[in-house]
């Protein structure tokens, strides 16, 4: 593992911009993707109202091309775009504007459904939590579908949720798998939880077979957003890079980027 594609500073919710590159430096990476979350489209859930860099990315540019006189690094200028079905035309008109090296796009929430916290699910029953889970798979295959983002993120988000998690079902993965064989768009192996309550990458390590058998290759990202985060999270990436068909970074970059 040579580049971490998908990392944050404090254009979103992440730490300082020089602290999370000396952390891929101190962990032998050559490259470093800056990621910050991007939320085009007003939500129920504020995200949209914490996370500005539809207005700032013009200043992190200026940050980011100066902290690469500082550095050996590859800097990719890049994001993570929340995904929101009936708003493609209002994503894609802003992409074209910002212009990244390439962009994540992920499923955050989806109708009524917030899939970055677990409190509505608390007292779900069975039949309602696999009904909120099937909605996500629904959002992420119509993400792939549209053909508007470079890399699909942590393609099983609910599993971070304890209500949620084991109420993925293989179909569900095969039903992503079979979009993203159609598609431009390439998966990544996320460690955002694999030191916290989940304890492993995403995906499910266990349905790794079925993306081999569907000839789907994979990028690597930390979604670290502390230096430490990063430091801990590359490790547990390169273990498992050795049953994973890799993706070249260089298949997702926009070709007029550094």
């Amino acid at each position: 593992m040579q580049t971490d594609i998908h990392t944050h500073t404090t254009y979103s919710d992440g730490s300082d911009l020089d602290a999370m590159i000396t952390a891929a430096e101190q962990a032998g990476l050559s490259a470093l993707g800056l990621t910050d979350h991007c939320i085009v489209t007003a939500d129920d859930f504020g995200r949209r109202a914490r996370y500005d860099l539809v207005e700032t990315y013009r200043q992190r540019r200026d940050d980011i091309r100066a902290a690469r006189a500082t550095t050996d690094l590859r800097l990719y200028d890049a994001a993570e775009v929340s995904y929101v079905e009936g708003t493609e035309s209002r994503i894609a008109a802003f992409l074209d504007t910002a212009d990244f090296a390439y962009t994540i796009g992920s499923v955050h929430f989806a109708d009524q459904y917030d899939y970055t916290s677990g409190t509505q699910y608390g007292t779900a029953s069975p039949t309602q939590r696999r009904r909120a889970v099937e909605r996500y798979y629904d959002a992420v295959v119509a993400l792939i579908e549209s053909e508007l983002f470079d890399v699909l993120g942590h393609l099983d988000l609910p599993e971070r949720i304890p209500a949620l998690r084991r109420h993925t079902t293989r179909e569900d993965y095969e039903r992503v798998a079979q979009a993203l064989v159609d598609s431009k768009t390439v998966p990544e192996v996320n460690a955002g939880r694999a030191h916290g309550s989940l304890g492993r990458v995403h995906p499910d390590p266990a349905v790794l077979d079925l993306f081999t058998e569907y000839g789907i290759q994979f990028v690597l990202g930390s979604d670290g957003h502390t230096p430490a985060e990063l430091s801990q999270r590359v490790p547990e990436l390169r273990a498992v890079t050795g049953t994973l068909d890799r993706c070249p970074v260089s298949d997702v970059l926009h070709d007029n980027q550094p």
